[in-house]
């Protein structure tokens, strides 16, 4: 069965439609109106953000930002339950829920302090860890090129997929 919704007016509005093969798109504009956003039969969200087609949206699937000195805590996060402390400049980062591989992207930055004159330091995978589909594995050190693990002030991660 195929339905279609339609707010607005004739010069502007949104429309939102529902054809047999599942699919859900949101229209702008009159009429036909361009393509603002799609869920797809196989459950894709597509999106046109300005860039003059809609394509596949990949969202971050989960984030965080802590305190990685003294007592490890989540200041705010996403998707991620907590924080095990390894040892000196080695966390990882545990996932509410389960990403569906562990075929993940992520980033990640750190800094010593939060108050005064900072050194940046890198965020790398733990040596002889592997990311699983519930945890990423990661050590802390300052500067680029050092070797040596240290806990730092701030920690931000970042995974999508």
């Amino acid at each position: 069965m195929s339905s279609t919704l339609t707010a607005g007016n004739a010069t502007s509005g949104l429309t939102i439609s529902s054809g047999n093969t599942g699919v859900i798109t949101l229209r702008t504009g009159s009429g036909s109106g361009t393509n603002a956003a799609i869920f797809d039969a196989s459950q894709n969200f597509k999106m046109n953000s300005g860039y003059g087609s809609v394509a596949t949206a990949f969202g971050c699937r989960a984030w965080v930002n802590f305190n990685g000195t003294g007592v490890v805590a989540i200041r705010a996060s996403g998707n991620v339950s907590s924080i095990t402390d390894n040892g000196t400049g080695d966390y990882t980062a545990n996932f509410t829920t389960a990403l569906p591989d562990a075929n993940y992207s992520w980033v990640g930055s750190c800094m010593t302090n939060t108050t005064s004159v900072s050194t940046r330091g890198t965020v790398q995978q733990r040596s002889n860890q592997t990311s699983t589909t519930s945890a990423l594995p990661i050590s802390t050190m300052t500067g680029e090129n050092s070797t040596a693990s240290i806990d730092v002030a701030v920690v931000n991660l970042a995974i999508f997929r």
